[in-house]
């Protein structure tokens, strides 16, 4: 895998944002299949930025009932990401 098919996008809330300004933690939605140390490697190579911690969560996708039928949104693996103390910040927002 890529590393750049690793991380999909960045993920802006206003939770996000306030982790980011606060604890140097960042929300990244990724591919399905990558593992933490991919994250971590992903976060190293792109960014060039030492990664403390990865923390990964999985999002079941919420089925629908439409008129047609019944409909499924997509699952979403999220990973939320702690620098080292010292690292510069991301800029992302």
């Amino acid at each position: 895998m890529k590393l750049y098919d690793i991380i999909k996008t960045v993920r802006v809330t206003e939770k996000s944002q306030t982790l980011s300004i606060e604890h140097q933690q960042y929300s990244f939605e990724i591919h399905p299949k990558a593992t933490k140390d991919d994250v971590k490697r992903a976060i190293k190579e792109i960014f060039d930025r030492d990664v403390q911690s990865v923390n990964v969560l999985k999002r079941q996708g919420k089925t629908r009932r439409t008129r047609v039928g019944i409909g499924k949104k997509a699952d979403k693996k999220i990973a939320i990401v702690s620098l080292k103390e010292g690292q510069e910040p991301l800029d992302l927002f």
